[in-house]
């Protein structure tokens, strides 16, 4: 239930790490969906506190890696099996100990591909501009400030409420951030 569509949402600040999970911890029991936290560096035990899944990024590089050592042996067992079949030596055609190189190099080409382009499709980048940039207050995240941004979008979301609960769970600034 939002009151109004021109904004993002609202921002609260916290005093110390400490302050700011029992906010995330409270903001997820509340059930809000759609809010992230700020500071300066990273907080043991953050994502269980917003009630997090487990990151679907080491499934995407899996993935990528199976296909990049299946590419791999097939490019090879093709090249020297059915297009350029040299027998050399009485070595079989398919040796596959002589695979290995070059299968796990493309393993961890694709590997590489998979986490930089999964992390970038999972971040939902690039963001040219986001509206927390419109908060003065946001740039203290990077030295010495912690932040929550429960947003708009949330079905839980009320302008009144949702600041009046942040002021409840130890806020020591909120306000509204427009689009």
């Amino acid at each position: 239930m939002r009151s109004n569509s021109n904004q993002y949402g609202v921002l609260a600040e916290f005093a110390n790490p400490a302050d700011l999970m029992d906010a995330a911890s409270a903001v997820n029991k509340a059930g809000y969906k759609h809010f992230d936290t700020y500071s300066p560096f990273p907080i043991h035990g953050m994502d269980d506190a917003m009630g997090l899944k487990e990151s679907k990024l080491g499934w995407i590089v899996l993935i990528h890696g199976i296909i990049g050592l299946l590419g791999g042996i097939a490019l090879q067992v093709w090249s020297m099996d059915i297009a350029y079949p040299l027998h050399i030596s009485g070595k079989p055609y398919l040796n596959f100990p002589a695979f290995v190189p070059v299968g796990f190099a493309i393993v961890i080409l694709l590997s590489a591909f998979g986490a930089f382009f999964g992390l970038f499709a999972l971040n939902k980048l690039p963001r040219l501009h986001n509206p927390l940039f419109n908060s003065d207050r946001i740039a203290k995240a990077t030295d010495d400030g912690f932040f929550i941004c429960i947003e708009a979008t949330d079905p839980v979301y009320s302008e009144e409420k949702s600041t009046a609960f942040l002021k409840e769970a130890g806020a020591i600034h909120t306000e509204i951030i427009p689009k």
